[in-house]
């Protein structure tokens, strides 16, 4: 296949679900839309269907655009790897004119969506596009920093959902984006090690020293400690409205735990199947500390 020529083909502007889905990486929306309608409900009294239009279709269109950026600029190096060699870009069925176009019209969609609720969710939904797409995508060939600089984008969407609900920015959402925030890195870091040896065929440095080595993996336990600690700050009163009983905060103390020892047995054996053990699990661990910060607000 000419990859160059098929990338470059000005396809229809049409899009199959199935493509639709791997540009905007469905999954992942999905799971930034649920992140943005948790932290809604930890700011509301009462629901608002319209808002929850807005604030899902907003989010989705956003991180989708996002993505859709990301493989525009990435194609070439998404098919050196074989996760990404299928993508539709690389994979010939999408032109890059054609995944920019959807890009550009997802991100005015999503902006509007979100100016509709208020101006401030808007600036911080097209700032992670920004940071996303202009920041984060061109540094994972150059430096490992580049995590740090994904881990904003990523930790907007929980803070998302309460700027959206209040048309203001505090200690309130501050604590939800810190919580997503050091979440990101042992989540993260456990998927790039899992992955390593294919990130290397596309040239990505995002593991910390660079290596699946001890002191990469020392370094996932101590954001799993600083996590656990973020996570349930609210139980002390000092994040203002937002709140947490003891209970809950025992509970999430627990999910952390678990984390934790996933990341003992990454640091111990540096194996491939404990980073996929601490990833999968840290993918529970932040739904669950959603759901929970959630139910504990509305029970």
């Amino acid at each position: 296949m000419d990859l160059s020529r098929s990338a470059t083909l000005d396809a229809a502007p049409f899009l199959n679900w199935g493509d639709f889905k791997e540009i905007t990486k469905a999954r992942l929306a999905v799971s930034v839309v649920f992140s943005a309608l948790a932290g809604y409900g930890l700011a509301v009294d009462s629901f608002i269907a319209l808002d929850i239009l807005l604030l899902g279709l907003g989010g989705y269109a956003l991180v989708g655009a996002s993505n859709a950026y990301n493989q525009v600029i990435e194609y070439r190096l998404d098919a050196l790897m074989m996760r990404t060699q299928n993508r539709p870009i690389p994979a010939g069925r999408m032109s890059v004119r054609t995944a920019l176009r959807w890009a550009i019209i997802m991100t005015f969609v999503g902006g509007l969506s979100l100016w509709a609720l208020n101006s401030k969710t808007a600036l911080f939904g097209l700032l992670s596009v920004v940071l996303y797409a202009g920041v984060y995508t061109p540094l994972k060939t150059k430096t490992p920093l580049a995590v740090f600089v994904g881990a904003i984008p990523g930790a907007i969407p929980f803070m998302l959902g309460w700027v959206a609900a209040t048309n203001s920015f505090g200690i309130e959402p501050g604590t939800l984006f810190m919580i997503q925030f050091f979440w990101q890195f042992p989540h993260f870091w456990a998927l790039a090690w899992m992955l390593d040896e294919d990130y290397q065929r596309g040239g990505f440095a995002l593991l910390p020293t660079r290596k699946k080595d001890t002191t990469s993996a020392a370094l996932i336990l101590i954001y799993i400690i600083w996590m656990l600690l973020v996570a349930i700050i609210p139980v002390f009163g000092v994040t203002g409205t937002l709140s947490l009983s003891v209970s809950a905060a025992v509970i999430i103390t627990a999910l952390g735990l678990v984390m934790g020892y996933y990341g003992v047995q990454l640091f111990l054996d540096r194996s491939t199947a404990s980073a996929k053990k601490l990833m999968l699990a840290s993918v529970f661990y932040i739904s669950a500390v959603q759901v929970i910060y959630v139910l504990d607000r509305w029970i």
